[in-house]
């Protein structure tokens, strides 16, 4: 939820405009693309609500405020395939009914019905375990509800200061557990797997169905040239692979929700983590299997997320074995494969296992690790080997790769003087541009690719990289080309303080 308001905050900071109506159709724009897990995506709607019922409006009226924030609930509840009572939702309807009873008041004011909300939204949140099971038993208060609580309170903050402090202390105290945690389900929790899909004339309503088919916890929202999507599932892949033919992917995350829960429960009990599993694939109908060469702990975990069985561990300077490549293959449950080296260097390697194992192997030569992901994201676990290497061939083809780091001599290359220490810029792996610092050297690097050409930038951060520089060099980005969306991910890669897929 705080990835999702960070969004619509930075939209509007870019905008010079003081009308409600604008700025509350930039917040939901904003939220929308930057919407994170199921109360992030339902709070994208609560502001898409909002900025309907605004709409036209310089300034709201008591009344019109209450009108909004009931109309904000309203869109939500419309959002969600089956709507569930103790969640987020629920604390949404309740403040807009205690605005529009603060409304009807003699001598209302904005700050009174704000007030009203707030406090509307405290005491739903505190009936929230009596109407969930899963909250009563953990005993804890929803969190997507408390979050839309503060949010509330913060903007009454901004109004009345002297109102706020007694609702703080009393939502905290709301939050008070009775126990740490829940047992972990047998079967586990799955993949929480969320997206944007761009493309023309999209049909929500039958993306929402054809989703719903694939998990739960289905969110999908938008308008007919953007949907976002967010489905807990068994089998992320597929869902990615129905998106993909569909429309164009973008902002994809996938995340491990049993693991997640496990680091929770280790963290809670100081207890070591025990150590991670793999589960086996679920059985594929076109019976391909898919191994990559990766390094850097959050860009494994992105290649797992859009379906690969098994990793190598390997890279720049870290180039693997045929062995090793050949081992992984081996331990699939299939008898074809498709390897990804994602790097140029490992090419040759990887084109020898397939003389050395009975297996078919496919070596799809991605020679950077955005083009592996690119090329990820459009594999469809339904169609044949054949059918897929085209597609991913030509996903991997699109993207343009930038990779940022430090010269360890003095050369001259394509014309460039550099000197040992220089931050220099590899655009799809050739020379293109150094300068003293990373900001500085990725804005040459995509103004040498023309950013008219393109829309998003995903920065992939390594593990030298400091959170000043990856501040710098995201606002940077963002300053420089306000045309492009700026996604960060962790990549903890090696030699790289950055790596920039630009698509």
């Amino acid at each position: 939820m705080l990835l999702t308001l960070q969004s619509a905050v930075e939209d509007i900071k870019d905008s010079n405009s003081s009308e409600v109506s604008k700025i509350a159709r930039i917040a939901a724009h904003g939220s929308l693309m930057g919407a994170r897990g199921n109360s992030g995506v339902i709070l994208s709607q609560i502001f898409r609500g909002f900025a309907k019922a605004a709409e036209g409006k310089a300034e709201l009226s008591p009344a019109e405020l209450a009108k909004a924030l009931e109309e904000a609930a309203n869109a939500a509840y419309r959002a969600v395939t089956k709507p569930t009572e103790g969640t987020i939702l629920t604390v949404a309807r309740a403040a807009g009914d205690a605005a529009t009873e603060a409304a009807q008041r003699d001598g209302a004011d904005v700050p009174t019905v704000i007030q009203a909300a707030a406090q509307g939204a405290r005491k739903a949140v505190e009936k929230t375990p009596s109407q969930l099971a899963i909250l009563r038993e953990a005993g804890v208060v929803d969190a997507g509800g408390y979050g839309l609580q503060i949010m509330l309170e913060g903007f009454l903050k901004t109004v009345q200061q002297s109102e706020v402090e007694e609702i703080e202390q009393r939502g905290r105290a709301a939050l008070a557990p009775a126990q740490k945690s829940l047992a972990l389900p047998e079967e586990g929790w799955g993949y929480c797997t969320e997206f944007v899909l761009e493309g023309e004339d999209l049909d929500v309503d039958a993306i929402r169905a054809e989703i719903a088919a694939l998990g739960n916890s289905v969110l999908v929202v938008g308008e007919p040239e953007l949907v976002k999507v967010h489905v807990h599932t068994e089998d992320p892949s597929k869902v990615l692979s129905y998106a993909s033919r569909v429309g164009t992917l973008t902002k994809t995350k996938v995340d491990d929700m049993s693991q997640q829960h496990r680091l929770i429960l280790d963290e809670s009990s100081h207890e070591p983590a025990p150590a991670k599993t793999q589960q086996a694939p679920s059985a594929r109908r076109n019976g391909v299997g898919i191994v990559a060469v990766v390094a850097g702990a959050g860009l494994e975990d992105i290649f797992r997320g859009l379906g690969v069985d098994e990793i190598v561990q390997g890279g720049q300077t870290m180039n693997p074995s045929t062995q090793d490549m050949l081992k992984a293959v081996e331990r699939l449950p299939y008898e074809e494969a498709i390897l990804l080296p994602n790097n140029k260097n490992v090419v040759p390697a990887a084109a020898q296992v397939g003389k050395v194992t009975s297996k078919k192997v496919h070596v799809l030569e991605t020679h950077t690790v955005p083009q592996g992901i690119a090329a990820m994201v459009s594999f469809n676990p339904e169609s044949s080997a054949a059918t897929n290497l085209a597609g991913m061939r030509e996903a991997a083809e699109r993207v343009q790769t930038i990779q940022l780091t430090h010269a360890v001599r003095d050369t001259r290359s394509n014309g460039l003087r550099v000197k040992k220490g220089d931050v220099i810029g590899l655009v799809n792996e050739k020379l293109s541009c150094a300068g003293q610092e990373y900001d500085e050297v990725a804005k040459k690097a995509i103004d040498a690719l023309g950013p008219r050409s393109y829309e998003l930038v995903t920065v992939y951060r390594g593990e030298q990289a400091t959170d000043s520089e990856v501040e710098r060099l995201t606002t940077a980005l963002r300053d420089g080309f306000p045309g492009l969306e700026v996604e960060l991910q962790t990549g903890g890669q090696q030699h790289y303080p950055f790596i920039l897929s630009v698509e």
